[in-house]
């Protein structure tokens, strides 16, 4: 259909259009959103699927509307630099949506969810495409994208210890990765945010976290060394890195917010994560062994700020 036929979609409230079948839209606005041009991506498709989506258009049909976008995940992945991107991310994007409706709905069953959260993580490890703005093209946002469907991934009902464990790996995967893309636009605080859901969760022990914040520490201090080796200051994975503690520090100092769309977020985020003053203690460490010649050492100085 013409943009001006979705543009009159878009001015009637979002509603599902009456003269096509709602499978008829949808196959549309799906191949849509790998289009390089981001008034139809952005502006049409995605908030379409995600308004329809939310409002329980597809509540009977949820598990095939999932299995039809999914592998979108799988389209041209392992390339970088040219638009295949565009439909992995934004394939990521709608599959937020759906686990998310499924979160507060409880629609699908664990098989569905266990399995797209397969294909998720594994695309989000093998992702080349790290750039956050194409100019002439808009967003492409993997990293961002792929963070917040790991976010709604943990809150699922269907993701106990185990799977939780699974997600900070891949989120540790996700940052230590060589690149050449430096994260500008906010990829940090979306995977840590993703982290915090796990820590307010609480279903991965101390005994679990601890180490995987060890493992990220010592990534970013190897990043920082094999670039003063190369006479390469600063990598883009010693910044990744870098950025990415430094943001989760700031959202366990500050606390953070959940979904709007998620009932049960409220109750999540009510209150700081537990042992949130032992977690800031090891996200300090890390921060300051990665930089020991800018800041004071951890002698004496074992505080961190209040909860409230």
């Amino acid at each position: 259909m013409s943009e001006s036929y979705w543009q009159s979609v878009l001015s009637t409230g979002m509603r599902v259009p009456p003269d096509r079948t709602l499978g008829e839209s949808t196959t549309e606005l799906v191949e849509m959103l790998g289009h390089p041009n981001p008034r139809f991506r952005d502006d049409v498709a995605y908030p379409l699927l995600a308004t329809w989506i939310a409002n329980g258009e597809y509540d009977e049909l949820l598990r095939g509307l999932g299995n039809g976008v999914a592998p979108g995940l799988r389209n041209g992945l392992g390339s970088d630099g040219d638009l295949s991107v565009l439909r992995r991310s934004y394939t990521a994007l709608v599959l937020t949506e759906i686990i998310a409706r499924d979160n507060q709905e409880r629609l699908l069953p664990a098989d569905t969810v266990l399995g797209w959260g397969d294909l998720a993580t594994s695309w989000y490890v093998r992702e080349r495409d790290l750039r956050g703005w194409i100019p002439g093209h808009g967003w492409a946002h993997a990293v961002a994208n792929g963070a917040d469907l790991l976010g709604v991934l943990a809150r699922s009902r269907h993701f106990g210890r185990l799977e939780q464990t699974v997600l900070l790996d891949v989120i540790a995967d996700r940052v230590l990765t060589p690149t050449s893309h430096v994260w500008r636009h906010g990829e940090d605080d979306r995977l840590a945010y993703t982290v915090m859901a796990i820590l307010h969760l609480d279903d991965v022990p101390r005994a679990v976290v601890e180490p995987w914040l060890a493992r990220v520490g010592e990534g970013a201090r190897k990043a920082r060394t094999r670039g003063h080796e190369r006479g390469e200051w600063p990598t883009p994975p010693a910044r990744n890195s870098s950025a990415f503690l430094r943001a989760l520090y700031v959202q366990l100092s500050l606390g953070v917010r959940g979904r709007s769309d998620q009932r049960a977020d409220a109750a999540l985020f009510a209150e700081p994560p537990p042992h949130r003053a032992d977690l800031l203690l090891g996200v300090v460490d890390q921060i300051r062994t990665e930089s020991p010649w800018l800041f004071q050492s951890g002698a004496g100085r074992r505080t961190v700020p209040s909860a409230k």
